[in-house]
C-alpha cells in the first residue's frame, strides 16, 4: 500500500509539538460564505496541481471554498490581475505563491488594506504585504539538502565530492523567485565551506521561466557549453523533469550526468527507473496547499495569529507561528508577520519512489 506523506506530516507535526508545548488557539466558529483564492505561479505545472489537490480536499472537509485562479504563462503581470480581480470582487481571503519577491508587494498591500486575509506559499513576499507564511524550509535547510544529494549521487557513481573537482550549475525559473533564489544562495554558501574543489561553470545561473518547453532548450543548451560538466542542481519543478528529459534524448544516464532538485514523485518516476537520476527531493505539497488556504480561511473568520502563538490545525495538530527572521535575518518584523515551517522534506531514490503517489 502506497504511504502518503500527508499522514506522516500529520503524525510529525502532532508529536513533535505536544511534546514540547501546551495545547493551541482553537478557531472562533467557521464562517460561512468565505472563499479563498488559490494562486500558483503557473498551473499545469505537477507540483502546483498537488498543491491545488490538497487544498481542494481540505478545504471541502472543512467548510470553505478554495477557487484556483492561475496562468498557463508564468508571468507576474497575470498574478497582479488575480490580485486585483480579487480585490475588485472583495474576496475576503487570499493565498499566492509569489513569481516575483518584490513585485507583488504594492497589489497585495493594497488588499490587505481592503481587509483581505492573505497568506503566502511555496515563494514568498515582503512580510508587510502578507501575514503568514507556509514555508517548506528554510533555505539553509533546502540548499544543504540540494547540495548532499548531488554530493550522495557524485560519490555513488565514483566520484569523490570532498576531494575531486566538480564541475557544476544551478538550473531553475528566474533571478526574481523568492524562494529558490534563497536555496541557490545557501546552498552555493554551503558548498564553499564543505566543497571548496567545486567549480560553478556558470555563477549567473540558467533560467528557464517555468516554460516546459524553455526548460528542454536550457537543458541542451547547458551540455551544449559544458560537455565535461558533472553535476546539475535544478531547484524547480519545471527544470528537472525537463533536463531528465534532455538527458534521455542524449542516451544518458545517471553513470554520466548527475542532475537532482525538488520534484513530485511521480514527475520523476519513470527517470528514477530507467537510470536518468539516482535522487531528488521535495516536501508534501499537498499538505502545504490545505495549509496555506486555511491559514488564510482562519483569519478571515475573525481569527488573529501572532508570532510565537501555537495554532491546532485540524487533521494536522499544533504549528508555531514563527517569525520572519527564521527565513532572512534582515526580514520584516511585525507582531502579525511571520511564518509556518513545514517540519519534514523527503529524499526520493529508486528504493522509496513507489511508496508515494502524488
Amino acid at each position: 500500500m502506497k504511504k502518503h506523506l500527508t499522514v506522516i506530516l500529520a503524525v510529525f507535526v502532532s508529536v513533535t509539538f505536544f511534546s514540547c508545548r501546551g495545547g493551541g488557539e482553537r478557531p472562533v466558529e467557521p464562517a460561512d460564505g468565505i472563499t479563498v483564492v488559490f494562486v500558483p505561479k503557473v498551473t499545469g505545472n505537477s507540483f502546483f496541481e498537488v498543491a491545488n489537490q490538497g487544498a481542494q480536499e481540505y478545504g471541502a472537509r472543512h467548510g470553505f471554498k478554495v477557487d484556483y485562479r492561475g496562468s498557463p504563462v508564468a508571468e507576474v503581470a497575470e498574478q497582479r490581475k488575480i490580485v486585483e480581480d480579487a480585490i475588485k470582487n472583495k474576496i475576503r481571503a487570499l493565498s499566492i505563491s509569489s513569481l516575483d519577491s518584490t513585485a507583488l508587494n504594492e497589489v497585495l498591500k493594497r488588499a490587505k488594506n481592503a481587509g483581505m486575509k492573505i497568506t503566502t506559499w511555496d515563494s514568498d513576499v515582503a512580510g508587510d504585504s502578507r501575514y503568514i507564511m507556509i514555508s517548506q524550509g528554510t533555505p539553509a535547510q533546502l540548499g544543504r539538502m540540494l547540495v548532499e544529494m548531488g554530493a550522495k549521487s557524485l560519490e555513488k557513481r565514483g566520484k569523490h565530492p570532498v576531494t575531486n573537482p566538480i564541475k557544476y550549475a544551478w538550473h531553475y525559473s528566474q533571478a526574481m523567485v523568492a524562494d529558490q533564489n534563497s536555496w541557490r544562495d545557501a546552498g552555493e554558501e554551503y558548498i564553499k565551506t564543505n566543497y571548496p574543489n567545486w567549480e560553478n561553470v556558470h555563477p549567473d545561473n540558467y533560467y528557464s521561466f517555468q516554460d516546459p518547453e524553455k526548460a528542454l532548450e536550457v537543458g541542451r543548451q547547458i551540455l551544449a557549453e559544458n560537455p565535461d560538466i558533472d553535476l546539475i542542481i535544478l531547484n524547480d519543478s519545471t527544470s528537472l523533469p525537463a533536463q531528465a528529459k534532455v538527458l534521455k534524448e542524449l542516451g544518458k544516464t545517471s553513470e554520466d550526468l548527475t542532475i537532482t532538485g525538488f520534484s513530485p514523485p511521480n514527475a520523476m518516476r519513470e527517470y528514477a527507473k530507467e537510470g536518468i537520476i539516482d535522487r531528488w527531493g521535495l516536501w508534501d505539497c499537498k499538505v502545504q496547499g490545505a495549509l496555506a488556504t486555511y491559514i488564510s480561511y482562519y483569519l478571515a473568520s475573525g481569527n488573529q495569529l501572532n508570532v510565537g502563538q501555537m495554532i491546532d490545525i485540524p487533521d494536522v495538530g499544533l504549528v508555531e507561528i514563527m517569525p520572519n527572521t527564521v527565513l532572512d535575518p534582515d526580514a520584516y518584523t511585525a507582531p502579525d508577520s511571520g511564518v509556518i515551517l513545514l517540519p519534514k522534506r523527503t529524499e526520493f531514490t529508486l528504493e522509496n519512489v513507489d511508496d508515494y503517489d502524488f
